[in-house]
């Protein structure tokens, strides 16, 4: 049970005792995109072999039988008309991320995934598998040793799977065979794209490159975006204009928000979020039920049975100290949530308090339950 008047202590206790932290500048590398500068994804569709008879069934998966006859015949095997049922090979989903300006002959990682009702792909390799991007064009050929992340094991009667042995990666599995067209010297303007939209973040960028530059060469166009013109910062090319930029320290401006997760009884907030005047009660109540059945015998002459008599008890009771106590306006979240902790309050009921106080409409921030 929560003594409230002892909350109330102990949030002036800490709000007095603690000063307020400073922000602290982030790159602006770390706050943006700089546009056309991103990646692209990739997908193929492959074959895993050399599996330990933990590969597809391929009566449920017949598409597993139609590549690895395209695959043979491609290296001159003919297999029409043969009927063969191996548990060695695997079809999976191949997926990967072209980063930007990649090159030819640049290698990228890869994720495997299988599709079909394999077990495993511990201990498989990757047949040469195209990569195309959303435009129908290969732009990177996988191949090499699958490396999964589980672990799995059966008998007769029993099975234990650890992980996911369904799925692994290829690191730098992948080779670049075409290059995306994308110039950026030839780029007249550069548009930063906040991953945060945010004005005061927004403004504070278009001010720390124009005082860099020490004339304007950057431009707010909206909350998430800033225009930056590449003519007149007068550098060699614009990369040379961004590898100046991005390293510049700003002060990002974030919102007031709480993040709660009910399933992890996890807490998230940021030091901006403040608590209007607010009145709080929370008292504890015990609900108990107890069963005590009876045996009635009959009378040791008489005639009948014995019979069980149901014997029910059942009460609330409320816990003793139930106390009203008031928040101050203008505390911060923070220092409710501390001395929530330090009365020993569990993760349930404090998010309880803390969705009765936003729905009061005493909590000034995004509120956000997951």
């Amino acid at each position: 049970m929560i003594g409230f008047r002892r909350l109330v202590a102990l949030i002036l206790g800490i709000a007095l005792a603690t000063a307020p932290a400073l922000a602290t500048p982030i790159r602006i590398k770390d706050l943006v995109e700089f546009d056309g500068v991103r990646g692209n994804d990739l997908v193929g569709y492959g074959l895993v072999v050399g599996l330990n008879g933990t590969g597809d069934g391929l009566r449920n998966a017949p598409f597993t039988e139609e590549i690895m006859v395209n695959i043979l015949e491609r290296l001159g095997v003919n297999v029409t008309g043969e009927q063969f049922r191996p548990q060695n090979v695997a079809a999976v989903i191949v997926t990967g991320v072209l980063p930007p300006f990649a090159r030819q002959g640049s290698q990228i990682d890869i994720t495997v995934s299988a599709i079909g009702d394999a077990d495993s792909l511990l201990g498989g390799t990757l047949v040469m598998t195209p990569l195309t991007a959303a435009d129908g064009e290969i732009y990177a050929v996988a191949q090499g040793s699958v490396i999964a992340g589980g672990a799995a094991a059966a008998g007769d009667a029993a099975e234990v799977v650890q992980g996911v042995p369904t799925g692994g990666v290829i690191p730098t599995g992948a080779r670049v065979e075409r290059e995306v067209d994308f110039d950026l010297g030839d780029m007249d303007g550069i548009r930063l794209a906040l991953r945060t939209p945010d004005f005061t973040t927004a403004l504070r960028i278009e001010a720390a490159i124009n005082a860099d530059f020490g004339r304007r060469v950057a431009l707010m166009l909206d909350a998430g975006t800033v225009a930056l013109d590449i003519p007149a910062a007068r550098m060699r090319s614009p990369a040379h204009a961004l590898s100046r930029i991005e390293n510049l320290l700003v002060e990002p401006e974030r919102r007031a928000r709480v993040v709660v997760d009910q399933r992890s009884g996890t807490i998230v907030m940021g030091e901006d979020v403040r608590i209007s005047r607010v009145a709080v009660a929370q008292g504890n109540l015990t609900l108990r039920i107890e069963e005590r059945p009876v045996a009635v015998q009959p009378s040791p002459f008489g005639a009948g049975e014995t019979v069980i008599v149901p014997r029910t008890r059942a009460e609330i009771e409320a816990g003793e100290g139930t106390q009203l106590a008031e928040i101050p306006a203008g505390t911060s979240l923070s220092d409710v949530v501390a001395a929530l902790n330090a009365l020993g309050v569990a993760p349930r009921d404090m998010i309880d308090i803390l969705s009765s106080i936003q729905a009061a409409g005493a909590l000034h921030a995004e509120f956000i339950i997951r």
